[in-house]
């Protein structure tokens, strides 16, 4: 009898201790899903959605929502059968061009406003949280208001926002692939996580989203954009690499919806850039890059450069980017999160 109960508690012990085991976690996969569009992302290899956009109102007190009745069905994939279970869905306020941001976040009343409304926006939609797109405090690159104080107001603004939605909500932040415009270190507090927009480094005759140098380099890479980040204080596990599901072609040129996949477009010929890791198309008339883009490799590249570097995960934009096959997402959705055998 004695050795029937040694016996069952050692077949106890060694169960408690394999079902401690840490499993294998989840790599996030963030997409940014578009107002203006009409598909509706599957949400099957996303395990974030961030909708685009919310902007400053008129007042800078407060949050427009673009197409408030699309950002209620994206909420409503969270109970679809279908949708990546935990799917979570936040509103990006901000984008290129978005201005307002200068004038809110310089007054105190007018920042603890938005972050209020922050807030009720968060209520009223069921959101998992809130991802800050202001590009760029202190810039007017993109046509906005700037000033020099705008580094320091971003910071405060960031506080107000984490205080007004609670520590059980999101509070993420879009930044550019310099790392420039953000005190990361008074920033950090507030942001649970960062998505690099490692894309638009350069246009034909240069690659669009580079993941390092080359001659066909302009000047940044998605390389040097993860270790500014890093010499910035921002740990690996703070860090999400933008991925580009778009190109940039030579002005004029016609536009072609889908390119990942194409080798043998008719007048071009494609090309592979081993040093940037990264494809480019050239014209055949007189040789010179006429598309930069990614394609299936280089996202896979990009997506074992996140596994490698130990950083929190992939974001992209945009969902509608992709094609009919949904083979963009998938791929860099397997890639970080192989199936188990």
């Amino acid at each position: 009898m004695k050795n029937i109960v040694t016996t069952a508690s050692i077949l106890l012990i060694f169960l408690l201790s394999m079902s401690c085991i840490a499993q294998p976690k989840e790599i996030p996969v963030v997409a940014y899903v578009c107002s203006w569009t009409t598909e509706m992302p599957d949400g099957k290899y996303i395990t974030q959605i961030n909708y685009a956009f919310g902007n400053v109102n008129e007042t800078f007190d407060g949050v427009i929502v673009q197409h408030p009745e699309r950002l209620r069905k994206i909420c409503a994939l969270r109970q679809s059968p279908e949708a990546h279970p935990g799917l979570k869905v936040l509103l990006s306020i901000g984008g290129w061009t978005a201005g307002g941001f200068s004038e809110m976040a310089s007054d105190s009343l007018r920042r603890l406003r938005f972050a209020a409304d922050c807030k009720r926006l968060v209520d009223e939609f069921d959101l998992d949280g809130i991802d800050m797109d202001w590009e760029y405090p202190t810039s007017s690159e993109a046509g906005i208001s700037s000033s020099p104080d705008d580094t320091r107001n971003y910071t405060l603004l960031m506080r107000d926002i984490r205080t007004a939605i609670g520590p059980d909500k999101l509070l993420t932040q879009a930044t550019i692939c310099t790392a420039l415009y953000i005190d990361f270190a008074a920033v950090d507090p507030y942001v649970d996580f960062i998505n690099i927009m490692a894309y638009d480094m350069g246009r034909p005759p240069y690659h669009n989203t580079p993941l390092y140098n080359s001659p066909l380099v302009k000047n940044v890479t998605a390389d040097s954009a993860v270790r500014a980040h890093l010499a910035a204080g921002i740990p690996p596990k703070k860090l999400l690499l933008g991925l580009a599901f778009y190109g940039h072609g030579v002005p004029n040129h016609p536009k072609v919806e889908d390119l990942t996949t194409v080798r043998n477009w008719k007048g071009y010929t494609y090309h592979w850039d081993a040093q940037a890791m990264v494809p480019y198309m050239t014209d055949d008339r007189d040789g010179s890059m006429a598309f930069s883009y990614e394609d299936l490799r280089s996202l896979e590249i990009k997506c074992r450069y996140i596994l490698e570097k130990g950083l929190h995960g992939a974001m992209y934009w945009s969902y509608d980017g992709d094609n009919a096959n949904g083979d963009l997402r998938r791929t860099v959705y397997y890639t970080l999160n192989p199936p188990s055998e």
